[in-house]
């Protein structure tokens, strides 16, 4: 590593001669197991003395400024701080171990999120484990959806999330957004740790499981004398597999050479930067004026449910920074004709939901939703709220019906969206659009889809 020396008034000739770590479960403590011995974060001073004299006078110092990582890994490693020797922890390196390509497919799904991620924890103090816990809770799959209707790459609950202030309609998931879920993450994770006596592991447990069922397993062993650290106490078998994954993988990165695995590149440098949308516009539209596909686009937005951003709501998209300048010079010549508009339709006699959608090439879901209309009853003389676009479909999905041939598929026992998706080359949000899905709802073995492969 390469050091820049130069020359700086020392403010005092007290300075200590070793610095500590940041705080392991809640305070100062001794250097950590698997920390590599570099110089921290923290500037390493070393005073100059007056060999004159004894008079202790402020003098010149130098000051080792380390030049940036070219790596976020090697970034994650000299911060790692958290202890790894726990024989759990040991055997859920083994398992890693076992699965050669598992550390390759996950850092490199990683990549477009985890600086992010990593500017978020250093910003709070907090232990830099936690920005790898996207790897325990969904590998690092942006649009991840677990049976219990977790979602993202945080994996929260849809009442937890309404609990931190995630907005949560037909429009969009702030549970899948990249900033909003982390942010919402890590306050609930600090809120924990606050309330456990200051133990990151704790706070890892009730994360997961919960902070009563955590509170319940340390006061029970508290009544029988034991210990109330989190290896001590009793809790649900998925805890007591989470924490140890998670300090598992931070073994491994933090000695990838030594286990023999291959990590993907993840530069230490933003990976998007937030483009505003200056109003409601077509992810098919943005991602074409940014140059990207609009699985690209998603990628870096799955909060965004819809063929478009919210209406009514100042947005935001995120794209890779080399496309960022793109994206904004397309939205500042975006004609107003070719943004998302509304039209008004007053309802006649006879008039049905199926038919009002056709006649303007949108969907009855869409319909409903933009109209707060449950079920199909319409009246007459009442307006409807119809989206209208001049140049795209109403929606990503039926842009892939045009173009490809209809097929029925039965939902297999494992499957997700995700895979689902992946598998037949389209999106997540084309199959909810395809088959008015819920995409919090969990898929049924044996429910039926209708799926159009790209290139069909």
């Amino acid at each position: 590593m390469l050091y820049r020396l130069f020359k700086v008034i020392a403010l005092s000739v007290a300075v200590s001669a070793c610095q500590s770590l940041p705080p392991f479960m809640g305070g100062t403590g001794p250097e950590p197991v698997n920390a590599p011995h570099e110089p921290t974060t923290q500037s390493e001073v070393v005073v100059g003395t007056d060999t004159e004299s004894d008079y202790s006078e402020p003098t010149v110092a130098e000051v080792v400024v380390p030049e940036p990582d070219a790596d976020l890994w090697a970034r994650i490693q000299r911060q790692l701080s958290l202890p790894t020797d726990h024989p759990r922890v040991v055997e859920a390196r083994q398992r890693y171990l076992r699965e050669q390509r598992y550390m390759a497919i996950v850092t490199e799904r990683a990549s477009p999120y985890l600086y992010y991620i990593v500017e978020q924890v250093e910003a709070r103090g907090m232990p830099i484990e936690i920005a790898l816990l996207p790897m325990v809770e969904s590998a690092f799959n942006p649009f991840a959806l677990s049976g219990d209707n977790a979602a993202g790459l945080w994996q929260i609950m849809p009442r937890t999330g309404t609990q931190l202030g995630l907005a949560q309609n037909w429009w969009y998931d702030g549970r899948l957004d990249l900033r909003d879920s982390t942010d919402a993450a890590l306050d609930y994770l600090e809120e924990m740790q606050q309330s456990l006596d200051g133990d990151w592991l704790l706070a890892l447990a009730a994360y997961n499981s919960g902070k009563g069922r955590v509170l319940r397993a340390r006061k029970k062993n508290d009544r029988k004398g034991k210990g109330t650290d989190y290896w001590s106490i009793d809790l649900p078998r998925e805890t007591e597999h989470y924490i140890p994954r998670l300090l598992a993988i931070a073994s491994i990165l933090a000695r990838p050479d030594h286990y023999g695995v291959a990590l993907a590149e993840v530069p230490n440098a933003p990976y998007f930067e937030a483009v505003s949308t200056g109003g409601q516009i077509e992810l098919a539209r943005a991602a074409k004026l940014a140059d990207l596909s609009h699985l690209e686009l998603l990628k870096l937005n799955p909060g965004h449910l819809r063929w478009a951003t919210a209406p009514e709501q100042a947005g935001e998209l995120l794209v890779p920074s080399d496309k960022a300048p793109r994206l904004v010079a397309g939205i500042a010549e975006l004609p107003a004709d070719q943004r998302v508009t509304w039209q008004h339709y007053r309802i006649r006699s006879g008039d049905n939901l199926i038919g009002i959608a056709r006649r303007f090439d949108t969907q009855v879901d869409t319909l409903r939703a933009v109209n707060n209309i449950r079920g199909s009853f319409i009246r007459a003389g009442e307006t409807l709220l119809i989206p209208n676009s001049t140049e795209y479909t109403a929606s990503l999905a039926l842009a892939g019906v045009r173009k490809s041939r209809k097929m029925g598929y039965q939902v297999r026992r494992g499957d997700s969206l995700y895979r689902i998706a992946g598998r037949f080359k389209v999106s997540v949000n084309d199959i909810v659009q395809w088959n008015s899905l819920d995409p919090t709802a969990y898929l049924q073995p044996g429910q039926k889809l209708t799926i159009y492969p790209r290139g069909g």
